[in-house]
């Protein structure tokens, strides 16, 4: 055989064997197999602690935020226009009710209520000598009566000017503490200047609101706890006064309670947290807050049922910090999922690697 021959020969065999290599390796019909074994993420067990629900006493209980409100205040204005005459109150000092805090200048007013008593006293002595002179017969009953109204017109425009008078004199209207002076003697003063804040501190009102859903739990007389920012103190009020409709925009009730603040150590203004305890449930289901499962139609957790995960739609009510109430959806003595929750699926086997209960 040639040398050509056999180079060809050569060349042939060496596609052929390639082909068939090609053919075996890239067009297999087989499915490629995994490496470690065949089964996908549902064969896989997942590692999950668990809590046995059980019936547990509960103290249902609201927590809120308010203020601090003054039991009255009111900023002082005159009711009449002139200069400020005398001022008779420190800043920031205790006032009693009826106290004279200032004066203003009324010396036209009382110029003019001279000559209306003047007249008055004239008319008094013409009244009674015209009824002398009436009872005698000297005069008609008419002449009588002109100089008997002169006397009640007189009479009237003198109780009316001690009105406007007495406004000259700006007096306290409740026990209380006076604030900063806004005017000095000598100033010029309106209806519409402001002159000073008397607010009356003890006691205070605590103002704050709670969901409307709470409205049928709550009754004037109920105690509150609650804390001034800025102090760890625990303080205790009565509730006094409820709002008799829910504000429809924010769906809440406005609530008041009264705290005697004997020592003034709360302050009007000041932001408070407030604690409110509603009616204890003796046999509540308690569950922990990390099972809960919000969704679009409301609340789910997984249950264990013969080592799988099985969901479950709830109906939740109150909540604290770690725990909350579940009002429909499961009995006592079922187990569920407390944490492993997220890689959990419907039907997913389970692993459990700690059992908890209610302490």
């Amino acid at each position: 055989m040639s040398k050509p021959i056999k180079s060809v020969l050569i060349l042939v065999a060496v596609v052929a064997v390639g082909y068939l290599l090609y053919s075996k390796i890239f067009t297999s019909d087989e499915p490629a197999t995994p490496a470690g074994g065949g089964g996908g993420p549902m064969a896989q067990k997942v590692a999950v602690d668990v809590y046995v629900v059980s019936p547990t006493a509960y103290q249902n209980s609201i927590v809120s935020t308010g203020t601090v409100l003054p039991n009255e205040d009111v900023e002082l204005r005159s009711e009449v226009s002139g200069r400020v005459t005398n001022i008779n109150f420190e800043e920031g000092s205790r006032v009693r009710k009826g106290q004279l805090l200032l004066t203003v200048n009324a010396a036209e007013m009382q110029a003019q209520l001279q000559k209306l008593q003047s007249n008055q006293k004239l008319y008094q002595d013409m009244e009674q000598r015209q009824r002398t002179l009436l009872e005698k017969d000297y005069i008609s009953k008419q002449e009588y009566d002109q100089v008997s109204n002169q006397l009640a017109t007189a009479t009237a425009d003198i109780q009316a000017l001690k009105a406007s008078l007495a406004k000259a004199y700006i007096r306290a209207p409740f026990d209380g503490v006076v604030g900063l002076r806004q005017v000095s003697e000598g100033s010029y003063v309106t209806a519409s200047t402001p002159i000073a804040r008397i607010v009356d501190v003890s006691p205070v009102k605590i103002e704050f609101s709670i969901p409307g859903r709470y409205s049928q739990m709550i009754k004037e007389g109920d105690k509150i706890t609650f804390t001034a920012e800025g102090s760890p103190e625990v303080n205790e009020a009565n509730i006094y006064a409820i709002q008799p409709n829910i504000d429809p925009a924010t769906r809440t009730l406005q609530v008041r309670a009264l705290f005697d603040n004997k020592n003034e150590e709360v302050r009007p203004g000041a932001f408070v947290r407030i604690g409110l305890g509603l009616k204890e449930v003796e046999e509540a289901i308690l569950v922990p807050t990390e099972s809960i499962i919000p969704e679009a139609e409301g609340h789910k957790l997984f249950l264990v049922k013969d080592g799988k995960a099985v969901p479950q739609i709830v109906k939740i009510g109150q909540r604290s910090e770690t725990m909350i109430q579940i009002l429909e959806g499961i009995e006592p003595g079922d187990t569920i999922i407390q944490s492993g929750v997220l890689q959990a699926r419907p039907g997913s086997d389970l692993t459990i690697r700690r059992v908890k209960r209610p302490e």
